[in-house]
């Protein structure tokens, strides 16, 4: 069962997924977060960019999804709790009271190398930016930009696994699945100016 509940940052909407395990509490694995995307205005959670890949990956059917609206969720259980969790830190780092994220998160929708990616991903630190080049040294494939470019794009956690802080060697933005005018936010808001 994956569990699912949307939330604001600033007036961007955000969905985020957590997987729950069914069973004994003796085969439970601890849920974790598959998802943190970015929604547009009108589209609804089951548009949300790895939808249909979750569903494949964990052998899934709709009926499989359960929406919570966050104001309903518990912290009684501990699926919600983690929905919860997130929700805060997702405020704290919108009041700039969090830098680094701290989230139980399930990579395992990516290849091998987007993994890798991802984690090196995170290891970028609060207000740097680095470029796609750099990311591809730095995973110790410098030829693998872009590659680095694509598994940024396939980020199944975007701002908490911070991929808006990989920008192209001259400075500008470069792409962002949640759209130019989010990572420029994001950007700002940790005070970093970029060439658009």
């Amino acid at each position: 069962m994956i569990l699912v509940t949307t939330t604001k940052l600033q007036t961007y909407r955000l969905v985020l997924m957590v997987i729950q395990s069914e069973g004994s509490s003796a085969d439970k694995d601890e849920p974790k977060l598959v998802q943190v995307s970015w929604l547009s205005q009108d589209q609804w959670w089951t548009d949300a960019k790895s939808f249909a890949k979750l569903k494949k990956h964990y052998q899934l059917a709709d009926s499989d999804f359960k929406f919570i609206e966050k104001n309903s969720l518990s912290t009684d259980e501990p699926a919600q709790a983690v929905l919860i969790d997130a929700i805060i830190q997702i405020r704290e780092y919108a009041l700039e009271e969090r830098r680094v994220f701290d989230l139980p998160l399930d990579l395992s929708l990516g290849t091998t190398f987007q993994q890798q990616v991802w984690q090196a991903l995170q290891e970028i630190k609060h207000g740097e930016t680095i470029s796609y080049a750099t990311l591809a040294r730095r995973i110790g494939n410098p030829k693998a930009f872009r590659a680095v470019a694509n598994a940024n794009s396939n980020n199944p956690f975007s701002l908490v696994i911070p991929c808006h802080r990989v920008i192209a060697s001259d400075g500008k933005l470069g792409g962002y699945t949640g759209g130019l005018d989010k990572k420029q936010y994001l950007l700002a808001l940790e005070g970093v100016k970029c060439k658009r």
